[in-house]
Formats: C-alpha cells, sequence, structure tokens
C-alpha cells in the first residue's frame, strides 16, 4: 500500500507553526525589534527608527558605559503623550511573535553614562558630565546641546545604571527623576542593547564604535 501523502494544507500549518515558534523563541531569547518613540536620541537615533536590541550580548557581557539600551520605563519617565502605533489586538498579536518591533508603550532607549560604583556629576568647568572625577568627551551628542540642563552628583548602586539621552536638550533621563531612585535604572528593567538600526533603509548600521 503506498503511504497517504500528507494535505497541502497541513503543510503550511506544519511550516507556519514552526517558524512562529522559532520568532518567539529567538525575541524571547536573542534578539528583538523595537521602535524609538521618542527625539531624545538625536542624532543617534530619530524617532520611529526601528531597531535590533541584542538580549544575549548583555547577558553574557554586561552592561557597560556608553552602551546604548532598550529598558523599561522605571516609574512614569515617559508620562502622557506616548502611543504605541500596533497598539490593536492584531498589533500585540504580531508584537509577540516578532513580526513587528515591539514597543507596549512603557520602553524607552538611552545611553548608559554610570554603572555600579560610579560617581557622576554635573559638570566640570567646560560643561562636561564628570564620571569618577573625570569631565567625559561625548561626541555623541547632539549638535549645539550642551548637558548641563540640571545640576547633580550621584553614586550608583549595585544592580542599577545612570542613562541620558544624546539629545540632551530634549530628553527626560535620569537627571530628571533624581526623585526616585535618584534617576537610576534597575539593570533587571533593561531588555538589551542596540545593536543596529534597520529601518528605515538609508539608515541601515551599527551606531556604537
Amino acid at each position: 500500500m503506498s503511504k497517504k501523502k500528507p494535505s497541502l494544507l497541513r503543510e503550511i500549518v506544519t511550516v507556519v507553526g514552526t517558524a512562529l515558534v522559532l520568532s518567539i523563541l529567538v525575541r524571547t531569547f536573542l534578539v528583538q525589534a523595537f521602535y524609538v518613540p521618542s527625539e531624545s536620541m538625536e542624532n543617534t537615533l530619530l524617532k520611529n527608527d526601528r531597531i535590533i536590541v541584542s538580549k544575549i550580548s548583555t547577558k553574557l557581557t554586561g552592561i557597560h558605559k556608553g552602551n546604548v539600551v532598550v529598558f523599561h520605563d522605571p516609574g512614569q519617565w515617559l508620562g502622557e503623550g506616548f502611543s504605541n502605533p500596533y497598539d490593536t489586538k492584531i498589533g500585540h498579536i504580531l508584537q509577540y511573535t516578532g513580526i513587528v518591533p515591539s514597543n507596549s508603550g512603557n520602553d524607552l532607549v538611552k545611553r548608559v553614562i554610570g554603572t555600579s560604583g560610579d560617581t557622576i556629576k554635573c559638570c566640570d568647568v567646560q560643561g562636561r558630565i564628570m564620571v569618577n572625577g573625570k569631565g567625559i568627551d561625548e561626541p555623541y551628542i547632539k549638535p549645539g546641546n550642551g548637558t548641563d540642563q540640571v545640576q547633580f552628583e550621584v553614586i550608583v548602586p549595585k544592580g542599577y545604571v545612570f542613562v541620558m539621552g544624546d539629545n540632551r536638550g530634549n530628553s527626560e533621563d535620569s537627571r530628571f527623576h533624581l526623585d526616585l531612585h535618584n534617576g537610576m535604572v534597575p539593570v533587571s528593567d533593561v531588555v538589551g542593547r542596540v545593536s543596529l538600526k534597520v529601518w528605515p533603509f538609508n539608515r541601515i548600521g551599527g551606531i556604537e564604535r
């Protein structure tokens, strides 16, 4: 007797199901797509840029000063006025499976300025942020933007990072949330490090030197 051939429908369901499972696994453990919700990271990242976030590299090597990271809002940083373009039932499914970029309306992207044990202060006589008593050069800051909008001095505790946007004049970052954990972001809230810009096509590429 000849073996019964599997139906085309069954083959399609199997292929699609396998692809979705693999997509979910990749999204959960390796990489995830996000979109940029604001202008706070200009000119490194522009609003609505689509980016790829590496989860595995953060797990393996940790989080370092200079990394650009996506993290969950640690406490009403976004405020009102931010919306998720995929905030529909279908959109939620597409986000969960990794077909479209994720952003629950509760995720931000900033640059890590200080990690555990660092003393961060604004500012030296040249208007630069000081890390452990030394002014740092930040060529990624948007031209024409100073970095001394808020005067502060904090020590980063274990398990936290201190973050700022590259568009310092338009970034509600750690400096503006010193009333909550001195503006610190828990490492546990960090999704991963931004590794690539993937949209629009004319901006495809990495962002770190």
